[in-house]
């Protein structure tokens, strides 16, 4: 991911250079940017909803576990009033 971020800010900088006098390389290089931009935004969105999905998944987890230890703890408390 580094070495595709360092990429294409050396690619920009190369582009820009060439583009400086030419209108029709400019409008190539700014299409080629926002392209770019776009995946980078979606790869990011999908990072984002796997990270959510993790934390609603443990959350859940943990829910679990709370109530399994809620009742463990009522039928322990049950057990030593009865006895």
């Amino acid at each position: 991911m580094e070495k595709f971020a360092i990429g294409v800010v050396v690619g920009g900088l190369c582009g820009a250079l060439l583009a400086t006098n030419n209108y029709k390389m400019r409008t190539l290089v700014k299409k080629g940017q926002e392209e770019v931009q776009a995946k980078l935004d979606e790869l990011m969105d999908e990072k984002i909803r796997k990270m959510e999905e993790t934390v609603e998944e443990t959350t859940e987890a943990v829910k679990e576990k709370a109530k399994k230890a809620k009742d463990e703890l009522k039928k322990t408390a049950k057990k030593a009033v009865q006895n």
